[in-house]
């Protein structure tokens, strides 16, 4: 992964959010979340700043942010796309729709569009079986999907 330049703005908030939780370790959850709020995700710089300024080692903060999905060492989308591959969706066929979405965008599990319009990602289970199979856009869920429901569903985002 690249690395990202923090300016002295961008430091400054970080701390700024760190001290509004009062440096404590124990906040670390509700930091990070302010954190991935402010700037989108949770590049290594970022993590070495939240480090300095709360005193838990880097490498237990790294811990939480790879171990807890909400969090992302990546840049999202503007419109972050997650395919469910839990069960339910999965023999509903799901990874062909999350196939669809990585050929119509041209990017993988992970990437980002070149315009920064569109991540895309999967995940376990969404608690929509029900609807299975189902992507979610941002917060938005799309259920009972086909392969051909993928491209009305990118339209809905073209501006």
């Amino acid at each position: 992964m690249s690395k990202i330049s923090l300016n002295s703005t961008k430091v400054e908030k970080i701390k700024e959010i760190c001290a509004s939780f009062g440096n404590k370790q124990g906040e670390i959850i509700n930091i990070l979340h302010k954190v991935q709020g402010t700037f989108g995700y949770l590049p290594k710089e970022v993590q070495e700043v939240i480090s300095e300024e709360i005193r838990m080692p880097v490498a237990q903060i790294y811990g939480i942010v790879s171990f807890y999905s909400f969090f992302s060492m990546k840049p999202k989308g503007k419109y972050p796309i997650s395919v469910c591959l839990g069960t339910a969706c999965y023999v509903r066929d799901s990874e062909k729709i999350l196939n669809e979405f990585k050929r119509q965008l041209g990017v993988g599990i992970g990437e980002l569009t070149p315009d920064g319009k569109f991540s895309l990602d999967c995940l376990r289970c969404v608690g929509a079986c029900g609807l299975a199979p189902v992507a979610l856009v941002g917060d938005k869920v799309y259920g009972k999907l086909t392969i051909d429901k993928v491209k009305d569903i990118l339209d809905e985002y073209q501006d």
